[in-house]
């Protein structure tokens, strides 16, 4: 083993800072410019929070010019040292360790658990919590629903974007410094509920977009290089189901609770609390081991490691059983994103991304427009909101269902499983659109098809791209993953803006075609990984007929 400098126990836990002093100075400096903002907020109690047009201080300026130089001190704070980074991304020059994939769930596992679930909750809140926002923020800026839709839009390209380029600072960064990063995002965003003009809701959103669609990729990448292998599968898919649950509980709850006294703009304002909570759950918070291991910190991996394995696990270097990965390792081979699109983990790297364009297209296009089309064919109204309302109450059941299979039967047969089913419920509202057929009960086993089938497609992909990709690149992949899917959601406002989504049976074969390709690639090129270790895993794709 490499030799190390001395470092304090604290220091080799792997829950520190590269630069403390710039950290928290950073974090200070972005509360104090939220704040800032503060004054102007509460001036409009007399008006009802109405701050439209209302010109903004000098006090609220120099908040807002704090903000930013909060980020980037902050961001110092998290950045590892230049040498440690360039090893991060060349990845594989050191000895390897890994968690002991035999012990069984301890406290410190079930902690991890619990924390990320508040920060993916937290995270899926922000926006899930625009739907609620767009109401009130109408009404106040005077703008008509497709300019307000420009929120929503502004939110999907941002988490888009936000996805890939988290995913990238993880792989560099750290998975950790990552989730850090998105909770100071969060508090610096929370200043969108004080802005009197529109303009800065788009700019705002669209930062809060991608702070939240970077957050999401890179906690499953920390789930999945830290639990047991035998657990992995199943812990990953309930972390996005139950997160993804509990993020719309705490948006809508919020909207009932707190919009009634304060209006729409204090549900901007939570980005400070909340964002403060991740702060505060930092050090239940460590850096993965693998990442550790790989940026040639060893003796903080296997600090790490001692954590979560206890004292009665063997942790012992294991360069033998894992060298790495040999086709990244290569100095002359592809890296970073290419390495994704052109190299050895291509093939499945293609399949997943049409997979989570598919299912943006089905989830952000297809189902808005959804209640239209019913309309046209005969359904009343009222009884089409309805029906999707059914529809979603009996597709809770089938998250379970999702983790069941991919823990106890197979992770990548899962996943086509239920793209297959989403492509089959879509094909059904094409013979309803086709034939005519306004029939209630077909409709309702239609929609509660389609929402458990992409409910089940979407709760395993993210989870199954943190698996496939070594941990060199595991964060970016997860990312590119991720972005897909909010891609689709792009592409899908752009089609409905079109009128292509008003035409039922043709956007339901189209999306039914597309999942069905991904499905056949999948199919075609999946590995499984159930109850296999990480390392295991990327051996598996080098052998040729993998």
């Amino acid at each position: 083993m490499s030799t190390q400098p001395a470092t304090s126990t604290r220091a080799s836990s792997g829950i520190t800072f590269h630069h403390p002093f710039a950290f928290w100075s950073g974090c200070a400096a972005i509360i104090a410019g939220v704040l800032m903002h503060m004054p102007m907020f509460m001036m409009g109690e007399h008006t009802h929070w109405q701050m439209v047009g209302m010109p903004m201080d000098n006090t609220m300026i120099a908040g807002m010019a704090l903000i930013p130089l909060g980020v980037l001190l902050a961001g110092y704070g998290l950045m590892p040292r230049l040498a440690q980074m360039r090893e991060a991304k060349r990845g594989g020059k050191h000895l390897h360790f890994h968690v002991a994939d035999g012990v069984p769930l301890n406290r410190a596992h079930w902690t991890l658990v619990i924390v990320l679930v508040v920060a993916l909750a937290i995270d899926v809140m922000k926006p899930a919590t625009l739907g609620f926002v767009m109401p009130g923020m109408s009404a106040e800026y005077q703008i008509s629903k497709p300019t307000a839709s420009t929120l929503a839009l502004v939110a999907l390209i941002g988490t888009t974007v936000g996805s890939i380029v988290w995913g990238w600072l993880a792989d560099v960064f750290g998975r950790r410094a990552g989730i850090l990063l998105s909770a100071l995002m969060f508090i610096g965003t929370a200043i969108c509920g004080a802005m009197p003009l529109f303009g800065w809701n788009l700019v705002m959103c669209f930062l809060m977009g991608a702070s939240a669609g970077g957050l999401l990729p890179i906690a499953f990448t920390l789930m999945a290089e830290t639990v047991p292998a035998v657990h992995r599968g199943w812990l990953l898919v309930a972390l996005g189901g139950i997160g993804t649950s509990a993020g719309y509980l705490l948006a809508s709850g919020a909207a009932a609770i707190l919009e009634p006294m304060f209006s729409w703009r204090v549900l901007w304002l939570l980005n400070l609390p909340t964002g403060i909570v991740i702060l505060l759950l930092n050090h239940w918070i460590p850096e993965s081991p693998r990442f550790l291991s790989n940026a040639g910190l060893e003796d903080q991996a296997r600090a790490v490691l001692q954590r979560f394995a206890g004292a009665a696990a063997a942790i012992e270097n294991d360069d033998a059983t894992h060298p790495g990965a040999p086709d990244i390792d290569n100095p002359h081979a592809i890296t970073g994103l290419r390495a994704l699109l052109r190299g050895r983990h291509a093939s499945i790297s293609w399949g997943l991304i049409v997979c989570g364009i598919a299912w943006g297209l089905a989830n952000f296009g297809f189902l808005l427009w959804l209640p239209v089309n019913l309309t046209q064919l005969g359904v009343d109204p009222k009884a089409a909101s309805a029906l999707l309302a059914k529809g979603a109450i009996l597709a809770l059941p089938g998250i379970a269902v999702v983790v069941w299979l991919y823990h106890r039967w197979s992770s990548v047969r899962s996943l086509v499983l239920f793209i297959v089913l989403s492509a089959l419920s879509l094909l059904v509202f094409a013979a309803l659109g086709i034939f005519h057929i306004a029939s209630q009960g077909f409709t309702i086993g239609a929609v509660a098809l389609l929402l458990v089938s992409i409910s089940g497609v979407v709760a395993m992909l993210i989870p199954y791209a943190a698996e496939i990709y070594p941990v060199q690149l595991r964060g970016t992949g997860s990312g590119v993953i991720a972005a897909s899917t909010k891609a689709g959601g792009v592409l899908g406002a752009g089609f409905g803006v079109l009128g292509l989504f008003q035409h039922l049976a043709i956007s339901a074969t189209g999306i039914a075609v597309i999942m069905l390709v991904s499905a056949a690639m999948l199919m075609r090129n999946g590995i499984e990984t159930r109850g296999v270790s990480l390392e295991d895993i990327q051996d598996r794709l080098t052998e040729p007929t993998a």
